[in-house]
């Protein structure tokens, strides 16, 4: 064992597990996306991923899922037969990115796996929710129950013979016996979720928080366990904001599920449809044109500041101080009357598409644009007297919920929350995609971990984001904004309406959408809250087969209760404002 562990800290994740004694790694597989992808019996799983952690500080269990492989018609040969695979995604932030991807076979009757939140407290919610929607149980998990739908809950949603629409079930009723029944199933039992009594002349006292709004998030709510004002622990809990939005991605077309996307983390707009968009791209092998890149870009920029905003101005709000969130929000409909502008919607405009974009600049976009980039670094200055330098909200974040690089790679942080660590590290730089490695900018970092940190991070972070979108308008290539791809696009109008042939293939590809060759990859981003990917399985037709999304919110808020213990019930607003998610990022 001390060879392997000598070899993992001296070559990659891949090199390491290639390494592995033959017992232990029963094949490797070859994946579009070219993420070292290697098949592990579940008894060899452990020791694996115990070595992997070992052989670098900074590695962290980024994502973890399960497919059911059983309908699947083009699955590649030579892997181990499988009805339900578990997949773990790890990443390394010890130096250039290193990606893994393991998989682990299980038949539909013994589909059980060794927990790992010993190893990595990040896997007990992906460990939940994969038993919740797939059926997988963890065997040692410390509380394996529904996650995303209701405890009453029959079946597991994301199996393949769960149903998928309304329509396909009768109408839905209650009887009075049925409701009490539902309700009953929602009271809180401390013990059940691991709560104890915090010392033998003490009971049990408990705040409800929510399910509400608070802080305006979305719904959830935090079941407190208190003594006096202090916090002995606390319990999130999740789901309220579940529609299934992975199950959706099985009956729609590829180019259908677009919209969807927008919905995930409803303040980053089309922030989100760019990793599905990237991972289809590479399913399919469609090159995106400079122009469509770099358009992609400075919008994402744009949402960057617009959910930033939203940020800063709540988060504010949220500890007291009333004035600037007014100011604030006015910048942010600066901001999305350009988005606007350019593509007709403000929140939800679903731009992206499979190749590009939807259109092309408008005419006059450059001096709109100019315009707020010259106008905005002012305002941010201002922000920083009327609230960073504010002696209350300093006592109300600094030195609260505070967290260190190695617990944050534990708890699988990242973006803004993980730079405000001290460790410089940016998907964007890391891992350069659709022209990122073009642009000079700065990493935002800060050094506290804490509440004010974070805050300080999503500031500098709009100020490198203006600097992009300066470069996007200055160096805006000519050219499409699509690529001229049979998958990516219908064959122009004067063709279609030559021959038949071409006819049939633009209507089936409008109504149908593309056939996607089959495969499946990884598609991460930079996105606004940390990061966010989509791993996405085709079998060779129209809709996918099996559509993951890795949201950033969902991963960072199961650190609550760490960041919630010993601290004041003032400051869980701060620190539930300073996580900066949505729940629908959440719940999915």
């Amino acid at each position: 064992m001390s060879e392997i562990l000598e070899r993992s800290r001296a070559g990659s994740m891949g090199a390491a597990v290639a390494q592995l004694p033959p017992h232990m790694v029963l094949v490797t597989e070859e994946t579009r996306d070219g993420v070292p992808t290697y098949w592990v019996g579940r008894g060899q799983i452990r020791a694996v991923l115990k070595e992997i952690k070992r052989g670098g500080a900074l590695r962290m269990l980024f994502d973890l899922t399960a497919v059911d492989e059983r309908q699947r018609e083009q699955r590649q040969k030579g892997l181990p037969a499988s009805d339900f695979t578990v997949v773990y995604h790890i990443t390394s932030f010890d130096g250039p990115l290193d990606d893994l991807r393991l998989k682990v076979p299980l038949a539909a009757d013994d589909a059980t796996l060794s927990t790992i939140t010993d190893i990595w407290p990040n896997a007990n919610w992906l460990e939940r929710e994969a038993w919740d929607l797939m059926g997988v149980v963890f065997e040692g998990h410390p509380h394996l129950t529904r996650i995303m739908t209701p405890p009453t809950w029959v079946g597991h949603p994301l199996r393949k013979d769960h149903y998928a629409r309304a329509t396909e079930r009768p109408p839905y009723t209650l009887s009075e016996d049925e409701v009490f029944h539902e309700q009953e199933a929602l009271r809180f039992d401390p013990e059940a979720w691991g709560m104890k009594k915090h010392s033998d002349n003490s009971d049990f006292m408990f705040l409800n928080v929510g399910p509400n709004h608070p802080s305006v998030h979305g719904v959830f709510r935090v079941m407190l366990q208190l003594e006096g004002e202090h916090i002995v622990d606390a319990v999130p809990d999740i789901g309220y904001h579940h529609r299934g939005a992975e199950k959706m991605a099985e009956r729609q077309t590829w180019h259908g599920y677009i919209p969807y996307t927008d919905r995930i983390d409803y303040v980053g707009g089309v922030m989100n449809n760019f990793p599905y968009v990237m991972g289809v791209e590479k399913l399919a092998g469609i090159t995106v044109p400079p122009r469509a890149q770099m358009i992609r870009i400075m919008l994402a920029e744009f949402f960057r500041l617009s959910s930033h905003l939203v940020f800063y101005g709540t988060m504010v709000q949220d500890l007291g101080q009333l004035s600037p969130v007014f100011y604030i929000f006015t910048d942010r409909e600066r901001v999305f009357e350009i988005i606007e502008k350019i593509c007709g919607f403000r929140m939800h405009p679903a731009f992206f598409r499979i190749g590009g974009v939807a259109m092309d600049l408008p005419k006059g976009w450059e001096n709109e644009v100019r315009a707020f980039i010259d106008y905005l670094p002012a305002r941010l200055n201002e922000y920083d007297k009327l609230v960073m330098k504010n002696p209350i909200f300093k006592a109300r974040t600094k030195g609260i919920g505070v967290y260190s690089t190695e617990e944050a790679i534990d708890w699988g942080v990242t973006g803004p929350g993980l730079r405000a660590t001290g460790l410089e590290w940016d998907y964007r730089k890391k891992a350069p995609y659709s022209g990122y490695d073009q642009i000079e900018f700065d990493i935002p970092t800060a050094v506290n971990g804490d509440c004010y940190d974070r805050a300080a991070v999503h500031i500098e972070e709009m100020r490198q984001s203006l600097r992009i979108i300066r470069y996007c308008l200055d160096n805006m290539p000519e050219g499409a904004y699509k690529a001229e791809h049979p998958l990516a696009m219908p064959p122009p109008k004067p063709r279609t309406m030559h021959d038949i042939e071409t006819l049939i293939h633009h209507f089936v590809g409008v109504s149908w959408g593309p056939v996607i060759p089959a495969g499946e990859v990884r598609s991460c981003i930079e996105a606004t809250k940390g990061l966010n990917s989509y791993y996405l399985t085709s079998d060779g037709g129209t809709m996918s087969y099996r559509t993951r999304i890795r949201t950033p919110s969902f991963i960072h808020l199961q650190q609550l209760p760490m960041l919630s213990r010993g601290t004041m019930i003032a400051d869980l607003i701060a620190i539930i404002g300073s996580i900066d998610f949505v729940m629908a990022d959440v719940d999915r």
